[in-house]
């Protein structure tokens, strides 16, 4: 479960926007320091979005928790749920003045190298002029990574600005020591190291403005979504008349006009107009949906025609949308299980990359008799082994895989959820409202002592109150006829209903209910079976233990059901459905979908067991359900998939929300998350493939500090790139959908 999930009150959690960070090191110290604060429950820090959260027993003291940071050498500054998205271009500008002036006065340091291998030395520069060109560039240019390899020693501990200002600061040193040397003796005789130093900053710097660059892409998503609430809103007076407000100052109740070409600025109903919105940000539905009066619409939405008058039912932080940004943030605050072996070994990282160089430099000091090339090889040990790839293989993939999955109707709660979608071997779908539509329809009147109008009026009757969908569908059918009021009303969870109506006791529900009250009803027994074959809910009704008749229910499957059930068996994962049904009904619908796997007659309470069940014979189970009664039954599934048209407390428990009530969404969140997962393993191993491979490279002399640099910079931009793939990702079919 995700520690800092919408569960979590908002004032038990403090976001913060961290400065300083430069590699996976940097973020497991801030993170350390932070869970050291007093009363803080949990701590979360993202090296991708520069942020931190922390989540506190009760209350805490956010001023501890930036004590706490820069104490550990770092900037924190309070951080709250943005409106709008923040403005990432302003760090870009000066990275890349900062990386192209660096390679240009790096550029003369190259014919000095290009002048040796060609043997040409009229080409080479004077040796006080790299000086003073590396300089501009190692101090001036670089002077970011001395800040930091300070506050770093100043907190006694090390990252990559250490390893970087160790490195290249070893490689110019050794430069004017030896251009002085030859100076003091009148004649040059040695190879300058200038072009390293310069070298090694350059890339880096480089680096760092192309990983800020992706680090944006990755943030596309977040942005969109942030962008689709409108800054302003047409508020209608009592008098009429229309004013111009903030959408942060709407209040519940509000009228609120929108014209063509507008966004909805709150959810609410439509109390006058029509029009057809594009939901396609918030659920992923390409195709526009009609809203007329009494439908309900939601912040973000865009109006594409016609004209809506709404009153605002949620506003601010309550929307939908507010809720899908809070989601997705919070997916990319947690971390992947997977992680926390990374920050494990992040933490020794640094120290023993100083380990390995300093034997570097000892062993060929020793072995070989030349300072010179014991210095140049240890300097490309210290320059190879900076670990950003490391702290940015996972938060990349996590921010890019679930914003494009948000952006297609489906909200991953947290970092584990992507770790059991892959271990899953069988989905356990609820039945209505779920793989079918939910709306059953009134399809016979079997009548016994009484009339079929009869029958109809009191089983109508005595569910005017509920909120069912049967009790819908017979409303449905009485036409608007005025009903006799009902008393000592009853509902029995998973079996049907109770109460008074004109003085008789009167009970509507399953065959097991009425047994249970001592009503026969074994001579119809093969009337009901027959309905039920035919994929029917069968309902009974009875007064003062008589039997009247009995009610026939049909519920269509949804559009593309069996479709879902086909793509998850085509990707070897076995299908069951769980449904308080009858054996009959239940079966029937399951034929029609191809679901062999069938629990029936499960009552509400029991669903959990039936999961369990299912996970003893099959394994991994994931859970697809809508409902309030599908809660526990989501919560003991390895993965809960909720329908986000249902209940509160459903999406509240499920791992995974698909937005939209299409069981097709099923099989596309298991395949974005499975591939998630995916691309953080590849991401991570070829983060620490880099180093395995390039530390042994550079400590026997065989990757000289100008292509370690080279190499470092562009590891974490590949780890990006990686992770940006996903942006490519669409739900299968989607074309077909729309």
């Amino acid at each position: 479960m995700n520690q800092f999930s919408l569960a979590t009150p908002a004032a038990a959690v403090t976001d913060l926007a961290i400065s300083g960070m430069t590699c996976a090191s940097c973020a497991g110290r801030v993170e350390t320091a932070l869970r050291k604060v007093p009363g803080v429950r949990a701590a979360a820090v993202n090296l991708a979005t520069e942020s931190a959260r922390v989540a506190w027993n009760g209350r805490g003291d956010p001023a501890a928790l930036l004590a706490a940071v820069q104490k550990a050498g770092y900037g924190a500054v309070p951080q709250v749920m943005l409106d709008v998205p923040p403005p990432r271009g302003d760090i870009l500008a000066p990275l890349r003045l900062q990386a192209f002036a660096a390679l240009a006065l790096t550029a003369p340091l190259t014919f000095d190298m290009l002048a040796m291998w060609a043997g040409q030395s009229q080409w080479m520069i004077p040796g006080w002029t790299q000086a003073l060109l590396a300089g501009l560039v190692q101090f001036g240019l670089g002077g970011r990574f001395y800040a930091g390899a300070w506050r770093a020693v100043r907190a006694g501990s090390g990252n990559m600005d250490l390893l970087v200002a160790l490195g290249t600061s070893a490689a110019y040193g050794l430069s004017l020591w030896l251009l002085l040397s030859d100076a003091v003796a009148h004649h040059t005789t040695h190879q300058l190291y200038f072009e390293a130093s310069a070298a090694v900053v350059s890339f880096v710097l480089l680096g760092k403005w192309l990983e800020a660059r992706a680090k944006r892409r990755t943030a596309d998503a977040l942005d969109a979504l942030l962008r689709l609430k409108p800054a302003q809103a047409h508020r209608l007076r009592d008098d009429g008349a229309v004013v111009e407000v903030a959408t942060a100052a709407l209040q519940i109740g509000d009228r609120l006009l929108v014209r063509s070409g507008e966004a909805i600025p709150a959810d609410g109903m439509v109390i006058e107009g029509r029009a057809s919105l594009d939901e396609s940000m918030l659920t992923g539905e390409s195709l526009p949906v009609e809203k007329a009066v009494g439908d309900h619409v939601v912040a973000g939405s865009l109006n594409r025609d016609g004209r809506l008058v709404l009153r605002a039912t949620a506003v601010a932080q309550e929307t939908m949308l507010a809720r899908i940004v809070c989601s997705v943030t919070d997916a990319q605050a947690a971390k992947a299980p997977i992680q926390q072996r990374v920050d494990q070994v992040s933490a020794i990282f640094v120290p023993v990359v100083l380990l390995i160089a300093l034997i570097t430099f000892a062993l060929w000091a020793a072995l070989g008799g030349n300072i010179e090339t014991a210095i140049v090889n240890a300097v490309a040990v210290l320059v190879i082994a900076c670990p950003c790839a490391l702290g940015l293989a996972t938060p990349a993939a996590l921010m890019v895989g679930s914003g494009v999955a948000a952006r297609h109707g489906i909200l991953v709660r947290d970092a584990t959820v992507l770790e059991r979608a892959g271990q899953i071997k069988l989905v356990a779908f609820d039945k209505t409202g779920t793989l079918t539509e939910g709306k059953p329809a009134v399809t016979e009147l079997q009548p016994f002592s009484v009339s079929a109008q009869e029958l109809l009026r009191l089983a109508a009757a005595l569910q005017a109150g509920s909120m069912h969908p049967l009790a819908e569908a017979l409303r449905q059918r009485t036409g608007g006829i005025t009903l006799p009021g009902v008393s000592a009303f009853r509902d029995h969870a998973g079996g049907g209903v109770a109460g008074m109506v004109e003085g008789r006791k009167l009970l509507l529900g399953n065959a097991r209910l009425l047994r249970e009250a001592g009503v026969d009803v074994a001579a119809h027994k093969a009337t009901a079976e027959a309905l039920q074959a035919q994929g029917r809910t069968v309902s009974w009704l009875s007064a003062d233990g008589a039997l009247l008749g009995l009610i026939a229910f049909a519920d269509k499957p949804k559009p593309h059901a069996a479709e879902a059930v086909a793509r998850l068996q085509a990707r070897g994962i076995r299908v069951a459905m769980i449904s308080g049904d009858s054996q009959g009904a239940a079966r029937a619908v399951a034929q029609l979908l191809g679901i062999v796997d069938v629990e029936a007659e499960v009552l509400p309470n029991q669903k959990a067991e039936a999961i369990r069940r299912l996970q003893a014979v099959h394994g991994p189970v994931a859970m697809v359900g809508d409902g309030v009664n599908d809660a526990p039954a989501l919560a003991a599934a390895d993965l809960g998939i909720a329908m986000g048209t249902g209940s509160d407390a459903a999406i509240g428990t499920a791992g995974i929300t698909l937005m939209r009530g299409d069981p097709l969404l099923v099989a596309d969140a298991l395949d974005i998350a499975e591939r998630t997962e995916a691309t953080i393993r590849q991401n991570l191993f070829w983060a620490f493939i880099y180093n395995l491979v390039g530390l042994p490279l550079a400590a026997f002399g065989l990757l000289n500090p100008v292509l370690a640099g080279a190499a470092m910079a562009m590891s974490s931009v590949s780890v990006l790139g990686n992770a940006l793939r996903l942006r490519r990702w669409q739900p299968k079919n989607q074309g077909d959908r729309a």
